[in-house]
């Protein structure tokens, strides 16, 4: 059992490494990130395109270099909604709207930087196939939310699934403003710009870099999960098999040593020159089935004194009363077990001199490392346990024809 126990150890680390390694990896390759400001590479690209109210409001996009969006705006008062805003209108490599599917993200991340302080907007650009014309973002649902900056920078990220469509959109539409629903499987522009609470009258300047898109691939974790579910029921499978294999053979192996052992195992040998050793020794092997047998029946029957049998048990069998006594016993009781399928667990362990059948069976598992039951079920298994030579006897001719089997050999 102990090679058994090295070799399921052995596996169990390999299966947790394996499994360490395969959840680091589809873990990792389930989180989604797209920087937004590389150039796609099926040529799709942003175009920059500013756009104001219809006073004196301005904005001016600058080079967009090292992967940050600058520009710079100026907002008045004199139109009656103000507003300056930058769009990333996303095209083709031949210069056509284009749309993107950005379903499996749902958050954005960028840096950004203002001087001064300001509070900006952030949209999307959806096409709504029942309401928007391909080109016209005016049509497009344009959810959006808001986020603050200023000159030492401001980590932003916005959950784009919970942004909220403005109302004038739902007007121009003449749809119902109850219709917020949207999905990000067709998005065709970003916008950055101006809120009612950004400063009026001054010059802005505002850049947003590492503009990143971020979610999840679930695919990933259920792979993952299946990874796992097959790799710990195939080691749970291999595991019950090779250890039921291990046992069996353990138990047929304990059962063969245990056989050589009880009974005065000398005697099967040669004839004891020590009469007093072999009568302890004899008397034990023919009551041992006896519930009262202690070693003051072993005293007052055989006429030694206490200290003769356990000499006689120590020096022998190197056990003491009790240990040999058990060991008889639970020896018996695996024989019973193999070949007496219909025997119940209670009448062997009564037949073999144990009174209590909870203490019989916690004595056997300790013993042979399983349930009397499960014994049984192993037993049936392999070839059922050959009992004990008959020839074991010491003096075959004055032993009572009644003496169990392995007790005499």
């Amino acid at each position: 059992m102990q090679e058994f126990y090295k070799k399921a150890l052995l596996a169990l680390v390999f299966l947790l490494l394996a499994d360490a390694l395969a959840a680091a990896v589809l873990v990792h390759s389930s989180y989604l990130t797209v920087n937004l400001l590389h150039r796609q590479r099926d040529g799709a690209h942003w175009r920059y395109v500013g756009r104001t109210d219809e006073g004196t409001s301005s904005v001016r996009v600058g080079d967009a270099k090292d992967d940050v969006l600058r520009f710079d705006l100026r907002v008045t008062n004199t139109a009656t909604y103000p507003y300056a805003s930058v769009g990333l209108e996303l095209e083709d490599g031949k210069g056509k709207p284009a749309l993107a599917d950005w379903t499996k993200y749902s958050s954005v991340t960028f840096l950004a930087k203002c001087a001064p302080s300001n509070s900006l907007s952030f949209a999307v650009s959806v096409f709504d196939d029942k309401v928007s014309s391909p080109g016209r973002f005016e049509t497009y649902r344009s959810p959006g939310t808001y986020f603050s900056c200023n000159k030492q920078g401001v980590p932003v990220s916005l959950d784009m699934t919970r942004m909220t469509i403005p109302d004038w959109w739902f007007t121009t539409m003449k749809l119902d403003v109850t219709h917020q629903g949207y999905t990000l499987d067709k998005v065709g522009k970003l916008v950055f710009g101006t809120s009612l609470n950004s400063p009026r009258l001054v010059d802005s300047h505002v850049e947003i870099s590492e503009l990143t898109l971020r979610g999840r691939d679930y695919r990933y974790l259920a792979a993952l999960a299946l990874i796992l579910l097959a790799g710990w029921s195939a080691f749970g499978i291999w595991f019950f098999r090779a250890h039921a294999r291990a046992l069996i053979a353990s138990l047929d192996s304990r059962l063969k040593k245990d056989r050589a052992l009880v009974a005065y195992r000398q005697l099967t040998l040669e004839p004891y020159k020590d009469k007093e050793k072999a009568t302890v020794l004899r008397f034990i092997a023919t009551n041992y089935t006896n519930t009262e047998l202690d070693l003051e029946c072993v005293v007052s029957g055989t006429g030694s004194n206490r200290n003769k049998v356990n000499e006689v048990l120590k020096t022998e069998l190197g056990m003491t009363f009790t240990s040999y006594l058990n060991k008889l016993r639970l020896t018996e009781a695996a024989r019973l077990l193999a070949e007496k399928s219909s025997a119940a667990v209670a009448e062997i362990a009564y037949s073999v001199g144990y009174a209590n059948v909870s203490y019989f069976n916690k004595l056997f598992k300790e013993e042979y490392g399983c349930t009397p039951k499960a014994f049984r079920s192993l037993a049936t298994q392999q070839p059922a346990p050959a009992a004990c030579p008959a020839e074991a006897a010491a003096e075959p001719a004055a032993e009572p024809s009644s003496t169990p089997a392995n007790a005499v050999g």
